[in-house]
């Protein structure tokens, strides 16, 4: 290339708007990977399959160090193409830190939100109720859930109520414990519901046996709560070299592991890990997308996720 014809091509660079480079450069990069969803059965609404759970990371008082990372956790459920924000108000201040968060936020609109009624007696539920739309600074509210079935037909009641005159959109049932699974299942089996939310994990397998079968049957969507059984199994791996079939299905860390064992089982439709930390959340969300092995892949190796 002779100088001048180097000065001309260098012109044409300069003519070219600002903003041709970052188009080019966006068009080379590979494109984010879409977080899968499911169907509400109830209404076959498409749900993203990974939310974020409030317990616990979201309790932290304004100010503080903790606080002052959550929006970065809804920014990476958002940007990550999520949507689930589960709370109670037995969480601590967790409902009144979403609504806070929420408020301020730019992506308010993308939001499912969930919480629960913990207490017994309609107006008590009533008085509870009001005060998580008050926290959560919603005029509707996604999901009611009834918290670990207490009072469970008085609440359900006043939820059926509340949906028909548009409320809540949802309405369910949740529970934690094992020795309470056949009161689950009863009421599974004599209401009409929306929502299951359940505790589930590669350590904790007991709702395999009747309730994810039973609630498939039902056409009621499941939440899975605790998917890293409390905590406890995933901090017993977080030293352990992953193994190699772990890239086989996309996962790059044990969370993704862990989460992906629940998304396996075709009843579940979203799981809600907690956390605080943005980064968490985000690693917590690639999982929602990749491959999803199926039951005889656990077969083969389940036994080797070990804490």
């Amino acid at each position: 290339m002779t100088r001048a014809q180097w000065l001309r091509a260098a012109a044409g660079l300069a003519a070219l708007p600002l903003g041709a480079f970052a188009t080019q450069a966006q068009e080379r990069a590979p494109a984010k990977p879409r977080m899968a969803t499911r169907p509400i059965p109830s209404s076959s609404e498409a749900l993203p399959v990974i939310g974020c759970g409030t317990w616990v990371g979201f309790g932290h008082a304004p100010d503080s160090t903790e606080y002052n990372r959550l929006p970065g956790v809804l920014d990476a459920l958002f940007d990550a193409g999520g949507t689930m924000l589960d709370s109670s108000p037995m969480y601590g201040r967790a409902e009144q830190t979403t609504g806070e968060l929420l408020a301020a936020s730019k992506d308010r609109a993308k939001a499912f939100l969930a919480t629960k009624v913990w207490t017994r007696g309609r107006e008590a539920g009533i008085a509870q109720m009001e005060q998580s739309f008050a926290h959560l600074q919603a005029e509707r509210i996604d999901l009611m859930q009834v918290h670990n079935l207490v009072d469970w037909r008085t609440q359900l009641a006043t939820l059926r109520d509340w949906k028909a005159r548009g409320r809540i959109r949802y309405l369910g049932i949740t529970h934690y414990t094992a020795s309470a699974f056949g009161d689950v299942e009863a009421v599974l089996r004599a209401e009409k519901l929306d929502f299951l939310q359940i505790n589930y994990s590669i350590d904790d397998r007991e709702v395999e046996k009747r309730l994810l079968p039973l609630a498939a049957e039902r056409g009621v969507a499941v939440i899975v709560n605790q998917p890293f059984g409390g905590g406890g199994l995933l901090r017993g791996l977080r030293d352990k070299p992953l193994p190699a079939w772990a890239a086989d299905i996309g996962a790059t860390s044990w969370a993704q592991v862990l989460l992906k064992f629940t998304l396996s089982h075709p009843a579940v439709t979203c799981v809600i890990p907690g956390t605080s930390r943005p980064e968490h959340m985000a690693d917590n969300a690639r999982a929602g997308s990749g491959p999803v092995p199926d039951a005889a892949f656990w077969r083969r190796h389940a036994a080797s996720v070990r804490g």
